[in-house]
This record gives C-alpha cells, sequence and structure tokens, in this order.
C-alpha cells in the first residue's frame, strides 16, 4: 500500500478510508490519521516501523508494536488502547475478557476449535436468545450468518484484544476438551508422594496442553494457575446437587470462576488430595495436607489443603501461600511509620508475651512470619508449634501438633522449652493449659508469639483472664497486643474523588476519636486493571496496645473492658477504627470498607 494521497498536498483529499474484511496495518495507521488520532510524522514513523515488524502478528499488534503515540495525550498507543479505537470505529461494544465471568464450559458447545481459529473469533456467553462472540475483525464477519443458521438464534458481536482472543482460544477450548475427557473417564493418573511437601511443576509444556496428558492433570493445572494470576488466597471446590462449583476468593470476596460435572470434581479432589498426601479413599471424615508448587514465573507457592465431608460430596479448600510475605517489610503490609517502630521495639524484647489478634482472615500469619523472619538471625532459636504449619521457612524449627497423638499446643510448648530456645511462636493460645505454658515460657526467659481470636486488643487480656491466667502473671509477662484487620484498596487506575461524601457522617462514624488530617476521600468505580470492582489489593489496619505500668496496675485490679480499653488510648494506642479513618483520609480505601471491617468504637 502507498503512501497516503493526503500527504502529498498537491493531490485533492480522498474519501476516509473504509475498513472492509480483514483489518491490514496500514490501512489501520490511514484511519488512525483521518481519525487524526495520530499526525502526519507519526504516520511516516509507524509505516516505516510496522514494515519491519512479523507478518504473523495481528494488525493491531503490529501497530501496537510501533509504540506511537496520541498527537493530543500523548499517551501510548498501545493493544488495549488500540483495541478500544477499533470498536468506536466499528460502532461494537468493547469487552476485556475476563477468564472468571466466562461460561467455559460453553465454549466447546457453541463453535469447534478450528472454526474459532479461522475466524480469530471466541465465543464468550451463551443463553436461549442470543449467542456473544468476541472478535477481533469486526469488519470481516462473512461467517455471522453461518454461525446463526447453526446455533439458530442472533449473534451478538462485541470487539476485544486480538492478544486475548488467541490466548484464551487456546486455553478455553483446551480446558472444556480436557473437563469432557475428564467427566468420559471419570478419574486421572495417581503417582505417589513420598515427602511432607510435594513439588508440583506447573504448565511444563506452556499454555499449549499436551494432548497426551490425561483431562483431570490439565483441569487441575489450569486451576492453579489462574488462581496465581488472579491473585486468588483461597481456592474453593464446592460440591453441588447438579455440579460442582469452582470459587477463587480475591481481596477477601468469593467469586464463582466455574462449574464442572460432580465426576469431575470428584475426579479433581481425589488428585489433589493425593498431591497433598492425604487419604483419597477417606471421604467421611475432615483432612489436612499441603502442596508446594511454582507460578507461571517460577516463583514458590505454598497450599495449604482444607477437606470437609458434605451433603453432596466432598468439599476441598485450598489456601495460597506466598513466600515473598515473609519479606516484606511492614510499610508494605500497611504499618504507619510510628506503628511499625514501637511492634519492632516490642518484639526485639528478650522475654515476655505478645500477641496478635484478630478474626480468621485478618492476617495475623502474615504479620507473625514477618516479623518472626525479621529476628531468625544466625545468633537466636526460633522455635514454632502451629496447627497446622501455615509456611515451611527454612530459618525456623517449626512443630506441627497432632491431635491423634495428643501432640498439643501445650505440650508441643514443653516440648520446644528442652530445645534451648530465644523465641517461640504457638499457633494459637486456645485453653488454660497452653496460656499457663506461655507464662511459664516468658517467666524462664524467652519471647512468646501467639494469636488469639478476640475483636480488639483490649479483649486479648480479658480473654487471658478468662483462661485463667492469674493477674499478677499476666501483668509480670504480656508485653503488648496487636489487634488488626485486613480492608481492600481503592484501584489506583480508577477511583475518583467522593463528591457525596459528608464530613459529619465522617466524624460521626469514627468518634470520638477524629483525625489529624484533611480527608479526601475516594469512591470505588471500577476498570480492567481491578476487573470492575474498584479495589485492587488489601491493607492492614493495626491496633497497638503497649501494656504500660498503668495498665499492669489495672490488670493486678482485675479491671474490665472499658477501663483497659481507655488507659491503652491515654497511653497512645490508635484503634481500628480511627486506624481506618487515616487510610480514609489518605486516600488508600473507602469509609464502607472500615466500617465493614472494624468493630464500633466503645467508650
Amino acid at each position: 500500500m502507498a503512501l497516503s494521497p493526503s500527504l502529498d498536498p498537491s493531490r485533492p483529499a480522498p474519501a476516509p478510508t473504509r475498513l472492509v474484511g480483514p483489518l491490514h496495518w496500514q490501512a489501520v495507521l490511514q484511519a488512525l490519521f483521518e481519525d487524526a488520532w495520530i499526525d502526519e510524522p507519526t504516520l511516516r514513523r509507524g509505516l516505516d516501523r510496522c514494515a519491519h515488524a512479523s507478518s504473523r502478528l495481528h494488525a493491531l499488534q503490529r501497530v501496537a508494536a510501533a509504540a506511537l503515540n496520541h498527537c493530543v495525550d500523548a499517551r501510548v498507543l498501545d493493544l488495549d488502547v488500540l483495541t478500544g479505537w477499533l470498536a468506536g470505529r466499528a460502532g461494537l461494544p468493547l469487552l476485556h475478557i475476563d477468564p472468571l465471568k466466562v461460561e467455559i464450559g460453553r465454549v466447546g458447545e457453541l463453535l469447534s476449535r478450528h472454526y474459532a481459529e479461522r475466524h480469530r473469533i471466541l465465543p464468550v456467553a451463551a443463553d436461549p436468545q442470543s449467542a456473544t462472540i468476541a472478535t477481533a475483525e469486526p469488519f470481516d464477519i462473512d461467517w455471522v450468518p453461518e454461525v446463526e443458521r447453526m446455533l439458530r438464534r442472533p449473534v451478538r458481536l462485541v470487539v476485544a484484544n486480538p492478544a486475548d482472543i488467541a490466548r484464551y482460544t487456546a486455553e478455553f477450548f483446551n480446558l472444556a476438551r480436557s473437563v469432557r475427557e475428564a467427566q468420559r473417564t471419570g478419574s486421572g493418573p495417581s503417582s505417589g508422594v513420598n515427602q511432607f511437601e510435594q513439588l508440583v511443576e506447573l504448565g511444563r509444556s506452556g499454555r499449549a496442553i499436551d494432548a497426551n496428558d490425561a483431562g483431570i492433570v490439565q483441569v487441575v493445572d489450569w486451576l492453579w494457575q489462574y488462581a496465581f494470576e488472579q491473585r486468588a488466597s483461597d481456592i474453593h471446590l464446592e460440591p453441588r446437587r447438579e455440579f460442582g462449583a469452582v470459587r477463587f476468593r480475591i481481596d477477601g470476596v468469593l467469586q464463582v470462576v466455574y462449574q464442572v460435572p460432580p465426576a469431575v470434581m470428584n475426579a479433581m479432589t481425589s488428585r489433589i488430595k493425593l498431591l497433598g498426601r492425604m487419604d483419597v479413599v477417606e471421604r467421611r471424615r475432615p483432612q489436612d495436607g499441603r502442596i508446594k508448587t511454582r507460578r507461571p514465573d517460577g516463583e514458590e507457592v505454598e497450599l495449604r489443603l482444607s477437606t470437609l465431608p458434605t451433603a453432596y460430596g466432598e468439599k476441598l479448600v485450598m489456601r495460597i501461600f506466598d513466600r515473598d510475605v515473609v519479606l516484606r517489610e511492614f510499610a508494605e503490609l500497611g504499618f504507619p511509620p510510628a506503628e511499625a517502630a514501637r511492634w519492632e521495639e516490642l518484639t526485639a524484647r528478650a522475654h515476655g508475651i505478645v500477641l496478635v489478634t484478630g478474626p480468621t482472615g485478618s492476617g495475623k500469619t502474615t504479620t507473625l512470619y514477618s516479623t518472626l523472619k525479621r529476628l531468625a538471625t544466625d545468633e537466636v532459636n526460633v522455635c514454632t508449634v502451629e496447627d497446622p504449619i501455615e509456611m515451611v521457612e527454612p530459618a525456623f524449627n517449626q512443630m506441627q501438633v497432632q491431635a491423634g497423638i495428643d501432640l498439643g499446643f501445650a505440650d508441643g510448648l514443653r516440648a520446644l522449652m528442652r530445645q534451648d530456645p530465644d523465641i517461640i511462636m504457638v499457633g494459637e493460645i486456645r485453653d488454660h493449659e497452653t496460656a499457663e505454658m506461655a507464662v511459664q515460657a516468658a517467666l524462664t526467659g524467652h519471647l512468646v508469639l501467639s494469636t488469639l481470636h478476640t475483636n480488639d486488643a483490649a479483649g486479648a487480656i480479658t480473654r487471658l483472664l478468662d483462661l485463667g491466667v492469674p493477674p499478677y502473671l499476666l501483668g509480670a509477662t504480656l508485653l503488648g497486643v496487636l489487634a488488626q484487620r485486613l480492608v481492600r484498596t481503592l484501584c489506583p487506575h480508577c477511583r475518583q474523588p467522593d463528591t457525596a461524601f459528608d464530613p459529619r457522617s465522617f466524624e460521626a462514624a469514627v468518634a470520638p476519636w477524629r483525625p489529624s488530617s484533611q480527608v479526601r476521600a475516594y469512591r470505588a468505580v471500577g476498570c480492567l486493571e481491578c476487573r470492575n470492582t474498584g479495589y485492587l489489593g488489601r491493607v492492614g489496619l493495626y491496633e497497638l496496645l503497649n501494656v504500660s505500668g498503668a495498665q499492669r496496675s489495672l490488670i493486678g485490679g482485675a479491671a474490665d473492658l472499658d477501663a483497659l480499653r481507655a488507659q491503652a488510648v491515654r497511653d497512645g494506642m490508635r484503634p481500628l477504627r480511627l486506624a481506618g479513618a487515616l487510610k480514609v483520609a489518605e486516600g488508600v480505601t473507602t469509609l464502607d470498607e472500615v466500617l465493614r471491617a472494624t468493630p464500633a468504637p466503645q467508650g
């Protein structure tokens, strides 16, 4: 295609380029110029660069590889931007393909893989009234009447990124085929596991799944890789009456990913149990296990497995532990500088008890492991007793509670006392015996870290007193309590100022405490980066109670919870809701998130 005549002032301007049939990169550049997206120098530069790009690339990918800039706002014309432009040019909706929202099981039912690849299309949704099909060639639609006759329903076209269409066409059709194969065979291959942790290699053959692999192995492989890509913290396999539901917990919220036939769900559960060194035959009682695997980028990840017998079969939950969490700085976890300094000073003591409290899923394990990792130098002996071991860390000496042989927390603590420890971490203080052993360990010159399930920091003190710890011993050994919660953080790519924000309702929500900084409230919007949720990631809120002399006097005098809490505030404790209010004022999260996650202030 020759250089556009519009660049030659001696020739009349031609009619606007009409894109017809498969896209060509020269026609795309000409249309961008006519739409005032690029100027003449950029057009010349694009023609030169695209001429040397790979001919196997889609036209949009070829233009995106030229790294051109918009002539008005200077933004880079990457593949996502160009796809949006193309959708506008074609007058069709733009779709960002989200694998968690596509009914993958129906992909193979609508079209064959060969047909989809030939026309560069991908079915993404279907109902009795219509079928939605994504394409990166909105002007090459001769196939539409044929598909409508075949499906006996109208086709609704949407424009999607050509790279996403190519990727997900292979993955979705392969997964659908694997599910059909697994349903037909009803089982997958098994292999022996001889170690406490089994290292499972994912995706050895890359994205293209080997046709010789068994279907169930491919399904489990896909499940883990997508969980890692989507930043899931938990994977749920839940048997239902008619199907098995696969759900991911992302940023604290469960989302349905896929539905599989019951036979496939059973086979998936059996394979994962086998890899986790669990009893595959036993389905009547709960079991625990663990697997070590790798992300597609090579980073190691540990999964903790838990099964539960339900009315429709065995439910399996996999909690994903990223080893990088133990390497994070306290500021990355959400600690304000003042709290981080106080926490480091508290955990640097030679002996005493330090507690972390909060509900399940509030980040206690991450805080404890990050703290222990900093303390575990060559000069100290760090020992833990856990139920179960959350993450295997070479710098610690870790022991797991074994209820079957009467090895509980108290028994484990008693054994660790004879192992010359400097720092002891107890997974949880649940009963009087464990609390008593923790106090004895602290009295004999050890630093003891543990967790409790209480509503706030002051509640941990009354909880230990309720467990039977004498007030004078608790006052002598307890150094401090850290209460924490996790809240979702606003997506930095799409958050917007909240014009409806009412400072008076904000002050009422955090009363009787007031934030010291100016409130700059933002609201969640939703974009491609955050999968239209408005939130991306989570951050911790912390309430740190340092046991002062006045606090010890109250403990010895058996003071009530309100008195302990009021004294902690006088000593400088920042309550959880106030910590959340400051995150709102900084534009990190929303007031609704803080009110949902934190207890109402008392007193």
